[in-house]
This record gives structure tokens, C-alpha cells and sequence, in this order.
């Protein structure tokens, strides 16, 4: 068996040097063309902030986040939304999956959603739910690892570049 190149943890709280190493994969993503909230170019100051709230958010318990880390450094990540509605106990939305271009087509991006699944079992969830850019490797990447395909949403967002994309809804029964 190969050894992966990049391990997995699940962060609780996030220091100034983790929350800049996660701006700097988000803008790596955004810079690629990932559709994950963002428009080009994405400045550093942005991608920290919203590192910031992400940070808030992990420390009282609403988020998990799960980080990968090679030789360089944090180059994957993903969030699993945890505060859920009252009558929504049992789910959460799995959210934004990066995976910086240095680390992909290795099997980062299965690894970080099976490490989210555990987690979400874990804390107690058993159905997650998440949105990918309609026929992108995302969505490929899902449906692979039998993400149920719900529908798509036409014009849904914008690529970081400009121009509409849809949105393909999945979900994952984890009982």
C-alpha cells in the first residue's frame, strides 16, 4: 500500500498561520476556476476573512473542518455545517471542498470526504447534503463515491471568471 503524500485532522480552533495557509488554497481554488462562493481575483484579505468566520464558527461547535497537510503545507480542506434548524438535528451540509492544484488527482479529494463522513457520524449526523458545480470533477468525484444526484439548478452561480454555471444537489444517507 502507498503511503499518501498529505495527512488528514480535524482542526478545533485555527491559529493566524493555519487561517492564512487556508486563504492560500482557497485562492489557489478560485484561481483554478472552482465556483466555491468567490469571484476572480480573490485578494488575500478576503480569503482570510472569510477564514476568520469560518475559525469563529469551528470554535463554538457549529462547523467541523477537516485539513489536509503535505510537505508545504495545508492543502486541502473541507466544512461540515453542524448547526442545523431544530427540526434538522440529524444533518448537516457538507461545504467547500478545496483541494489546491499541487494535490489533485491523488486521491486527496476521497479522502477528505470520507474523513467528513466519519466526522459527521461521529458527531452524531446521518444525512449530509451538499451542492458541486453541474459535470465538474467535484461532481464526478461524488457521485463516484455514491453521493445520491437529487437534481440541478440552472444559472445557479457564477464561475470565478464569470459566466453562469448550474448546481447539481447530492446527498448521503449515512446509516
Amino acid at each position: 500500500m502507498i503511503t499518501p503524500a498529505w495527512s488528514l485532522r480535524r482542526l478545533h480552533a485555527l491559529d493566524d498561520a493555519q487561517i492564512d495557509e487556508l486563504a492560500g488554497v482557497l485562492i489557489d481554488c478560485v484561481e483554478g476556476g472552482a465556483s466555491v462562493s468567490f469571484m476572480h481575483p480573490l485578494s488575500r484579505d478576503r480569503a482570510v476573512t472569510f477564514w476568520r468566520r469560518v475559525a469563529q464558527s469551528v470554535v463554538v461547535g457549529e462547523r467541523a473542518l477537516l485539513v489536509a497537510e503535505d510537505a508545504l503545507g495545508v492543502c486541502g480542506a473541507v466544512q461540515l455545517v453542524l448547526e442545523q434548524p431544530e427540526n434538522q438535528p440529524h444533518r448537516a451540509d457538507l461545504s467547500k471542498m478545496l483541494v489546491h492544484r499541487r494535490a489533485r488527482r491523488r486521491g486527496l479529494g476521497a479522502a477528505l470526504m470520507r474523513a467528513a463522513e466519519a466526522t459527521a457520524r461521529e458527531c452524531g449526523k446521518t444525512l449530509l447534503v451538499l451542492d458541486a458545480v453541474t459535470g465538474g470533477d467535484a461532481a464526478r468525484l461524488y457521485e463516484r463515491m455514491g453521493w445520491v444526484r437529487v437534481g440541478e439548478i440552472p444559472g445557479y452561480a457564477l464561475f470565478p471568471q464569470g459566466g453562469f454555471c448550474s448546481t447539481t444537489v447530492y446527498y448521503r444517507d449515512l446509516t
